[in-house]
């Protein structure tokens, strides 16, 4: 397990650089569009899909994350009112289904991937062709990176339903009323 997670740890790192660095780009790119569009009646045809794509990216890198630190959606109406041990189970359950659909997700996008993505070319900046695929790889990367991530806390739930302790579970983010 502590492999799992030192590999989990390092994609985060990665994952976590990578968005920093995509919304820099992404940022820098649509100020320039507003800057050449406003001042100088011009801009860069290939950046509004360049900026879509990087979006596509952002969005499931930030899926990734997310799920890394159950911070993705999560519905614990039922997990409030069992022990620590049942509620290990029940969130061991829930990953191990997310695992299995995001898997399939993945397993999708490559198929898609595959097919509609035979050479095309999203845009061209002189003479070098951006093929559509370089920026839809994210599609079965991201489901993956998202299952895999799944598949973790799933095995970590199982442990700490093995070995239960209140501070094992994360809390969940509902306002309180504490004065």
């Amino acid at each position: 397990m502590n492999v799992l997670s030192a590999i989990s740890r390092v994609l985060s790192w990665v994952e976590s650089a990578l968005v920093v660095s995509l919304l820099t780009v992404m940022i820098c790119f649509a100020f320039a569009q507003v800057i050449l569009r406003n001042l100088f009646d011009t801009s860069f045809l290939w950046a509004d899909p360049f900026l879509r794509h990087l979006v596509l990216w952002v969005g499931f890198l930030g899926a990734s994350l997310a799920t890394r630190h159950e911070k993705h959606i999560n519905l614990d109406i039922v997990t409030r009112f069992t022990s620590v041990k049942v509620t290990h189970l029940i969130r061991s359950l829930t990953n191990l289904f997310a695992a299995i659909v995001t898997g399939a997700l993945a397993k999708a996008g490559w198929i898609f991937l595959m097919n509609e993505g035979s050479g095309e070319v999203l845009f061209t900046i002189g003479q070098m062709n951006f093929p559509t695929r370089w920026f839809q790889v994210i599609i079965p990367v991201g489901f993956g990176l998202m299952a895999f991530r799944f598949f973790i806390r799933m095995i970590e739930h199982i442990i700490e339903a093995n070995n239960p302790t209140e501070q094992s579970l994360p809390q969940p983010n509902v306002p309180t009323l504490e004065r």
